[in-house]
């Protein structure tokens, strides 16, 4: 397995993981990922100094990502983006190689990091307490993910 920024080769790649994923978990409606207008190109969006976005290529597949970028409107905090494995590399550890990675380079931007996700992704929220992250009762503030009902934040 091979951990590496994305490609523009990647963009379709990389949408396909999110959408099969959201799927899985019935959120494939407006107001989450599902919606993103910038969904399938990622190579573009992540090139900020700021922001990155990281694939799991395995056999040329890509079977996972991770992204982190600016919360709009706050200052210094970035968000976790993206964060999605197919269901076959769940439970191998690439998760936390990538989330290592990301709060790696997060660390040297930002002071906290956020993400929002949904209370049915049971083993996602058990790994982001498991990193850290503190779970708080509302969004920090209101973002387009407007579907998403469980929000954290952890201190870099």
């Amino acid at each position: 397995m091979l951990i590496r920024e994305i490609q523009e080769k990647d963009n379709k790649d990389v949408e396909m993981l999110i959408r099969t994923c959201l799927i899985e978990f019935e959120a494939n409606k407006p107001g989450c990922a599902w919606s993103d207008p910038y969904l399938g190109c990622f190579s573009e969006v992540y090139k900020d100094k700021k922001s990155k976005y990281w694939v799991v290529e395995d056999n040329n597949k890509i079977i996972a990502g991770c992204g982190i970028g600016p919360l709009e409107n706050t200052k210094n905090i970035c968000e976790l983006q993206k964060m999605y494995c197919f269901k076959e590399s769940r439970g191998t550890g690439i998760a936390n190689k990538l989330l290592d990675l990301a709060l790696d380079f997060a660390k040297d931007h930002y002071e906290q990091c956020y993400l929002e996700t949904f209370s049915n992704m049971i083993a996602a929220n058990k790994f982001y307490k498991k990193h850290g992250f503190s779970e708080l009762n509302k969004p920090i503030i209101e973002t387009d993910h407007y579907a998403c009902d469980v929000w954290y934040l952890k201190s870099l």
